[in-house]
């Protein structure tokens, strides 16, 4: 099984004969880790629950923590989900890779595909599935939507898009989603929406694929799935809590699959968790945090505000030389947009995670600013 070298290992190996101009402090901007402190309400109810630790967590999550899920999922995308339409997981990272192989384990010939660029554990995911892959390419021309290809569709039995989108920063529209429930029900493949981001918006509250299935008429969310996660929302990564749902026909299957993926969470982490997705306040907070990481950006690259995720898709001429002279001059890291994408795209990017405070944010941006002039 041969996977490919991991993005940050790549800037790494990229790097390291590099040596910046140490008259500037270090700054990184490469990885989609929040430097903010994990709420204090949620710290605490981790360490009041430690006693828990003594007691083996259930495969299907505590009901305490799917309700939160559910309450959740009903506040923000008004969507009613029963019992069996999801799962808490331990992350979003295990399912992505795990789910794939579950799904695809009893196909000839497997076919996936996803968006490209994309999150490489969708890749890794369909390697050890052993299956045959196709992207789907998000370009400048389309305005880095998923283009419907029936020709590739066709022949798939499971998709991932991710809308809101890592790394583009772009969004999906409810009647965009739409025409995806519709493809999946007419060329019956599985659809999976990575919706980690959908907490981090500007000024558009991006749907859920759920929504979009109700919208199609397909409110038993058939071939439908969606996953999210509290790393992003909460700056709470550690924390390890997300949940998949929709079609329960699939869930059943997978959460017997689960038992013996032995990936449930500690019960410490799923009471913490629940008080995490319940609470909205502390959400809205570091919302605004990143909505004014994203202005001082338009300020000082004059970029347009994406309306949702925190990063920044900024075009460059040769994505592994400016990554490399930006660190050389500058002593601020990026990542290369290649190291994130496959095949024949033809646009060059860098991916910058706007994860700092605003006075870090405004400093590395204004080297960026420096070294492109």
């Amino acid at each position: 099984m041969q996977f490919e070298t991991y993005p940050f290992e790549k800037l790494t190996k990229l790097l390291e004969d590099i040596t910046p101009d140490e008259s500037f402090s270090p700054i990184s901007l490469t990885i989609g880790e929040p430097q903010f402190d994990t709420p204090k309400f949620i710290q605490d109810e981790l360490c009041i629950n430690a006693n828990l630790l003594n007691k083996y967590p259930k495969t299907a999550g505590e009901q305490s923590l799917k309700d939160a899920q559910k309450k959740f999922v009903s506040y923000r995308f008004g969507v009613d989900l029963k019992d069996d339409q999801i799962i808490p997981t331990f992350g979003t990272r295990e399912v992505l890779f795990n789910f794939p192989q579950f799904l695809l384990s009893q196909k000839q010939n497997p076919v996936m595909a996803f968006t490209n660029p994309f999150y490489q554990i969708y890749e890794g995911a369909a390697k050890a599935s052993g299956a045959k892959i196709h992207h789907i390419n998000l370009t400048k021309e389309h305005d880095f939507q998923a283009v419907i290809d029936p020709d590739i569709l066709k022949e798939c039995d499971f998709v991932i898009i991710n809308f809101p989108n890592n790394p583009t920063s772009a969004s999906m529209d409810i009647d965009g989603l739409q025409k995806w429930v519709e493809a999946a029900l007419k060329y019956d493949f599985v659809l999976l929406n990575d919706e980690c981001y959908s907490e981090i918006y500007t000024s558009y509250k991006d749907p859920s694929l759920l929504e979009a299935s109700i919208k199609a008429g397909n409110d038993s969310f058939k071939n439908i799935l969606v996953v999210n996660s509290i790393s992003k929302r909460s700056s709470a990564p550690g924390l390890r809590s997300g949940f998949i749902a929709g079609d329960r026909d699939i869930l059943k299957a997978y959460l017997r699959y689960r038992t013996y993926v032995g990936a449930a969470s500690p019960l410490p982490l799923q009471k913490a968790a629940a008080v995490a997705w319940e609470d909205e306040g502390h959400v809205a907070f570091f919302r605004e945090l990143y909505a004014r990481n994203f202005q001082i950006a338009h300020e000082i690259l004059g970029i347009p505000i994406p309306k949702s995720t925190f990063y920044i898709w900024l075009e460059v001429e040769d994505d592994l030389e400016f990554t490399k002279k930006l660190y050389k001059e500058k002593n601020v890291k990026v990542l290369p947009g290649s190291f994130l994408s496959r095949g024949d795209m033809k646009e060059k990017y860098v991916r910058i995670a706007l994860v700092e405070d605003q006075e870090r944010t405004a400093k590395a941006l204004t080297r960026i600013k420096e070294y492109v002039k």
